[in-house]
């Protein structure tokens, strides 16, 4: 039977053959490394227990995941070992999210935004509600999109409906989200997590070593290429960060005002 560490930012049920976990940071459950780690972690404990054959992400509170907390160290910059990779960087932890062999039925319930939306991504399938909403919201920040989006979102939906977001950071509502395959059933607020549990059930009820063998093959060089593409948006995230755009973002967004981009 599994055993789970005690986290501090989530919250592990186990129902047959399925667990849940709830990212317990409402209303808005902003991710930084730590949260990351801790998915990651418990996605791996799920994996060693041949019990275990499905796993639901979700949220506690209004927002599925609202962004990155920008005060946290996980957002920090790049950090490195002494050949010059990453290290202790919340993309090394989303690579290892990325890894992980259960499949993950995602529960959206509210927004989605930023490295939430690439959060949101890492599950199979996503059950969302009309109030869920996506957005890619880098460009009003001032910065460059990242947790692997530049891959995952164009690889869902198409290139050109995720240059539209990535361009224009405009959110999508849930409707448009299903119609678009960002979201794979849409279904009441109220009934998100209990329709992802019974979808994760349904993926359960089927040979788990057929399912695991089959998402492999499914997801096979899923995880590399996410590697790929992190590493070229943490060099130029470093490289936005510094700019006065990207202070001018972040500002805007505090004080919820429309930013004034000068391009420097």
């Amino acid at each position: 039977m599994a055993t789970f560490p005690n986290f501090d930012a989530l919250g592990i049920t186990v129902d047959g053959h399925v667990a849940t976990i709830e990212i317990q940071r409402p209303p808005h459950n902003f991710f930084d490394y730590a949260l990351i780690q801790q998915i990651a972690t418990a996605m791996e404990v799920i994996d060693g227990d041949s019990n275990l054959r499905a796993a639901v992400l979700c949220a506690a509170g209004k927002s599925f995941c609202a962004g990155a907390n920008f005060s946290s160290d996980g957002t920090s910059e790049q950090k490195t070992d002494a050949d010059g990779s990453p290290a202790n960087h919340l993309y090394v932890e989303a690579v290892r999210l990325f890894s992980t062999k259960t499949p993950i039925v995602g529960a959206v319930q509210g927004a989605a935004i930023g490295g939430g939306l690439g959060l949101c991504l890492v599950p199979d399938f996503r059950v969302a509600a009309p109030e869920a909403r996506f957005a890619a919201n880098f460009t009003r920040l001032g910065f460059h999109p990242g947790f692997g989006l530049t891959y995952t979102l164009p690889a869902l939906i198409g290139q050109q409906r995720a240059n539209l977001m990535f361009y224009t950071s405009r959110r999508i509502k849930g409707e448009e989200a299903a119609a678009w395959g960002l979201a794979d059933m849409l279904v009441p607020l109220n009934e998100v997590r209990g329709a992802a549990q019974a979808l994760a059930a349904e993926i359960a009820e089927n040979s788990p070593l057929g399912v695991v063998e089959t998402r492999a093959t499914m997801r096979q060089g899923l995880a590399d290429k996410v590697r790929k593409a992190t590493d070229h948006e943490l060099v130029v995230q470093n490289n936005l960060r510094q700019t006065d755009d990207f202070k001018e973002g972040i500002r805007a967004v505090s004080e919820r005002r429309v930013p004034n981009f000068t391009g420097a």
